[in-house]
């Protein structure tokens, strides 16, 4: 992974700060510390961050506005 993934994950994570466990606070201030020093993190650093950024940004589910939108193939509309 990049400087820029690091940087993004780490971005990405500040608005979910507040729910964090007392560990994962721990470790993403550390995170922060070093991504001031602009350091590159090491691989096993990169997976720690990767598990908490997915265990924080969950994906929208988008079906669930399916209903206020018309799908293409729902038309009548037959023009011959």
């Amino acid at each position: 992974m990049s400087y820029r993934d690091q940087k993004k994950y780490l971005e990405d994570l500040k608005k979910f700060e507040r729910n964090f466990t007392g560990k994962e606070q721990d470790e993403y201030k550390m995170f922060i510390k070093r991504q001031k020093d602009d350091e590159d993190f090491d691989s096993v650093s990169m997976k720690r961050l990767k598990e908490l950024y997915d265990k924080y940004n969950k994906p929208v589910d988008l079906s669930k506005y399916d209903k206020f939108f018309k799908k293409n193939g729902d038309s009548k509309n037959h023009s011959n």
